[in-house]
């Protein structure tokens, strides 16, 4: 049995043929640069890349390229249903599901608070219905881990109404990837899957931390939209909110233009003024940037911070949890930030952490417990497993 799972971007169309029984992943590849004279499919199939150009592509174009691929292949007849990633499902969904007419108007709704995911998300699942007419679309929605969080979490500090009218609110993202390193921590941690308290923390381009009780998602980083939270790449995280309209009267700017420059030019490539790739810092930091430095520290210390507050939730803290790019392959940060927050009972183990936990079921610190640790995310094997669930109730 195999699921399509499908992640439809502005400019790109990501995609896996996934066995959610055995884990298995037959073939994944990007469709990217849609649009362009350069567009492409990429795919990986037995640990072998492969490329075939597809020349001014758009989604449809491409996502009919990766259909005869996967005929080729000759995956496409062993495909029960299609997973796709949806960006925001507001406070309508608290779990996956089928897609419906009236699930794809909820999304809809959901387009201004998401103005740059929905839309294209939204034309992949409405491709992929007329490619796949006979096999069940679900939708699997990066804020629906976070609808457990309580109003004490979630209810912003601003005048009722903006929530009762506008929905403005904290709804929390990469909800998919919490929700598959915090299930994977308990068995790697050997916690008690009815009593346990984890921070989660998905560090890549896009970062955001979750406090999570008993598998519950009771507490996030990220907001109203994914720019609130820890410093990311390119993001700034949150900040005075009174920058915008001050940076707008002083540089002659829309509030908009302020806004994508919080969005596109912020975060360690602002900071840095060289790049929003970790890896690239590091190095400089190594040669003495101190630019490159100073991004480096202010992302630890942020971080550390948001950890720290995430434990007051949770009342007690069992693992921290480090994911993503960042988070599994970045042993400089995980240890500036373990470093950072030595009164929650950790300390840095460096063999164990120079190995990702490799060889002590994640665990890169001293102790066991409280512990950091490592684990891989695989969010499309999360929503391969969501979509085979409800493909097979129903």
């Amino acid at each position: 049995m195999n699921v399509l799972v499908l992640n439809c971007g502005s400019s790109s169309a990501k995609f896996a043929v996934i066995d959610p029984i055995t884990s298995q992943q037959a073939v994944a590849g990007i469709a990217q640069r849609l649009g362009a004279p350069e567009a492409s499919c990429d795919w990986v199939i037995d640990g072998t890349k492969h490329s075939r150009p597809i020349p001014g592509a758009h989604h449809e174009e491409a996502l009919r390229a990766v259909v005869a691929l996967l005929q080729e292949l000759g995956l496409a007849e062993s495909i029960v249903g299609v997973g796709h990633r949806v960006v925001h499902g507001g406070s309508r969904f608290a779990s996956s599901m089928r897609i419906t007419p009236e699930v794809i108007a909820k999304v809809e709704e959901c387009v201004p608070l998401s103005p740059l995911h929905n839309p294209p998300n939204l034309l992949g699942i409405r491709i992929a219905q007329e490619l796949f007419p006979r096999l069940p679309q679900i939708g699997v929605f990066d804020t629906a881990f976070h609808q457990t969080m309580p109003p004490v979490a979630y209810t912003y500090p601003v005048p009722h109404d903006w929530l009762d009218t506008h929905g403005v609110r904290r709804y929390g993202f990469h909800g998919t990837s919490h929700r598959f390193v915090a299930k994977q921590a308990v068995v790697q941690g050997q916690f008690d899957p009815h009593d346990h308290r984890l921070v989660t923390a998905h560090l890549g381009n896009g970062s955001s931390c979750a406090a999570v009780r008993d598998g519950l998602s009771v507490d996030t980083t990220m907001g109203l939209t994914p720019l609130e939270g820890v410093m990311m790449g390119t993001r700034s995280g949150s900040i005075d909110p009174a920058i915008i309209g001050y940076m707008a009267t002083a540089t002659g700017q829309s509030e908009q233009a302020v806004i994508d420059a919080l969005n596109k030019k912020s975060g360690l490539l602002g900071v840095s003024g060289r790049s929003n790739d970790m890896r690239t810092l590091e190095q400089a930091a190594a040669d003495g940037d101190v630019r490159a430095q100073l991004a480096i520290e202010i992302f630890c210390y942020v971080l550390a911070k948001a950890i720290a507050g995430l434990v007051v939730p949770l009342g007690r803290l069992d693992a921290l949890v480090f994911t993503g790019g960042i988070g599994e392959n970045s042993v400089l940060v995980r240890e500036k930030v373990v470093g950072l927050l030595p009164f929650l009972g950790l300390t840095i183990d460096p063999v164990s952490n120079a190995s990702h936990g490799r060889d002590r079921a994640g665990c890169i610190t001293t102790r066991t417990r409280p512990q950091a640790m490592v684990v891989r995310t695989n969010e499309e094997l999360m929503i391969a497993m969501d979509t085979a669930e409800i493909v097979q109730r129903g």
